[in-house]
């Protein structure tokens, strides 16, 4: 069983919670959300609020917060073979509901297919607000090209 790492970004002024599936190995080896270099995700959060591509964790973080967004992970514990989403099992659900009460959320989005199944199988039920997904960021969704993540992605911009 390996054990998510890396604690939630998010303050009281968090709107928007985004949701990805668990932290791949390099992000992991990193200590932060999506550290894989073919990772699109900050590009794409980037373009979507109008801003520079952040590159340190400490830049990262700034521009999360100060758009009003959280992130974090569905799932608190699984075994996993390396970074394989597809490998995923005896997954253990982070206790999400912990933000809810904390930062003012209006809407929560997940971070690709996988993340999508693992909301609505443990943390829907708790939640019961529904998880809007968006085509993952990942490297291993290669079919969708950077500018149709950043239009999906623009979704967000209604939130926040």
């Amino acid at each position: 069983m390996i054990y998510h790492p890396i604690p939630p970004i998010f303050d009281e002024n968090s709107k928007v919670l985004i949701l990805g599936s668990f932290p791949s190995v390099k992000s992991r080896e990193e200590g932060f959300f999506y550290g894989h270099k073919q990772n699109r995700f900050w590009k794409v959060l980037s373009a979507v609020v109008g801003g520079e591509t952040p590159t340190s964790i400490a830049e990262k973080k700034e521009l999360l917060l100060s758009q009003g967004i959280a992130v974090w992970d569905v799932i608190g514990g699984c075994e996993i073979k390396g970074s394989a989403d597809v490998s995923i099992k005896n997954a253990v659900p982070n206790d999400v509901k912990g933000i809810l009460e904390k930062a003012r959320i209006k809407k929560i989005f997940v971070n690709g297919k996988t993340a999508k199944k693992y909301y609505d199988k443990y943390l829907y039920p708790i939640l019961k607000q529904e998880g809007i997904c968006l085509p993952s960021t990942s490297p291993a969704n290669a079919t969708v090209r950077l500018e149709q993540l950043i239009e999906k992605w623009g979704v967000i911009k209604d939130y926040i």
